[in-house]
This record gives C-alpha cells, sequence and structure tokens, in this order.
C-alpha cells in the first residue's frame, strides 16, 4: 500500500541539498510527487509530499534522519483530498508593519476561509525606497461564501493597515 509522507526539511543552505533528498528518497523507491522550497535568511527550508510504499517508510525515515546538515520530520498524511469549493485569489501590498499577516489570517478565519498558498516578500519601493511588503494567496471557500462580506472585511483592515487588498476568483486545475 503507498502512504503519502510529508517531508518538512530545514538547513544552512548550501549546493546539494536538493540532490542529497532526492537520493535518499529515490534509493527508497519513493515518489516525490509536490514540493515547495525556498532559501530564507540563510537556510533551506522545503516541503516535499512523497509517495512512498508502506513496508519501505521505517527504512527512508532512518536514512532522512541521518542526512548531514538537513533536518528532516516526516508525517504519513491520512487526511482525505478536501472537498470542492470556490478557489479565490489574494494579493496584497502595503508599507511593512508588524500585524499585516496576523490581521488578514483572521479576516480569512472568521470567513471560513482556507489558506491553501501563502507567498510574501519585501522590497523596496520604487519611487521613495520605503520598505514594501507584498503577499499573495490561494485560497478555498465553501460555495456559500459571502464574497461581499469577506470583501467589505478585508477592506476595512486595508484602511487600517494601509494596504491594496485584491480578492479575486480564479479556476485553478
Amino acid at each position: 500500500m503507498n502512504l503519502s509522507l510529508i517531508l518538512t526539511v530545514i538547513g544552512d543552505d548550501r549546493p546539494g541539498l536538493v540532490g542529497q533528498l532526492s537520493a535518499a528518497i529515490g534509493k527508497h523507491g519513493g515518489n516525490w510527487l509536490q514540493s515547495s522550497m525556498s532559501h530564507l535568511a540563510g537556510k533551506f527550508a522545503g516541503i516535499v509530499c512523497v509517495a512512498i510504499e508502506e513496508e519501505r517508510l521505517d527504512a527512508l525515515r532512518a536514512e532522512l534522519a541521518a542526512l548531514p546538515g538537513l533536518r528532516v520530520n516526516a508525517e504519513v498524511s491520512d487526511s482525505a483530498p478536501a472537498p470542492a469549493g470556490r478557489r479565490l485569489s489574494l494579493a496584497l501590498v502595503g508599507h511593512d508593519r508588524v500585524g499585516i499577516v496576523r490581521e488578514v489570517s483572521h479576516v480569512l478565519a472568521r470567513h471560513a476561509v482556507n489558506v491553501e498558498e501563502l507567498n510574501t516578500h519585501t522590497a523596496s519601493a520604487p519611487m521613495s525606497a520605503e520598505i514594501l511588503f507584498h503577499a499573495t494567496a490561494e485560497l478555498t471557500a465553501s460555495p456559500a461564501l459571502d464574497t461581499r462580506a469577506l470583501v467589505h472585511d478585508l477592506e476595512q483592515i486595508s484602511n487600517d493597515l494601509m494596504v491594496n487588498i485584491t480578492l479575486d476568483e480564479s479556476i485553478r486545475r
């Protein structure tokens, strides 16, 4: 029986880390299905979903634990696929300050909107060189979501945080 194994990986960034990780997975017959990886403040951080035969799981876990310079956490996922719902895209740009992600995530949670993917970064504004915070998110919600109420609540915090927030219904495959 094949299992879905979710790996979280962190270590000091250096060339060859992905190759090291993929070699260990391949050695035990694992199939690399999906991943997201980044260089953050000198660290390599990643999340990987691997399909692996149940009888090979312990050997793969042992090999991953022994990889030099990497800390790997491996958890079997027993979750069923999420039910279909509305798909939304959110984009945010504003002056960087503490609390932006907290405020937006609280509004999304109040409306039972799930964050499937969140990407953020900071960059200098073109004319003023002030630091701007950028975020994009892929979201899912119930078909019954009151989009007007969600947009209203996002606009309220947009005024308080002095950021621009856009929310679009999207079709993702």
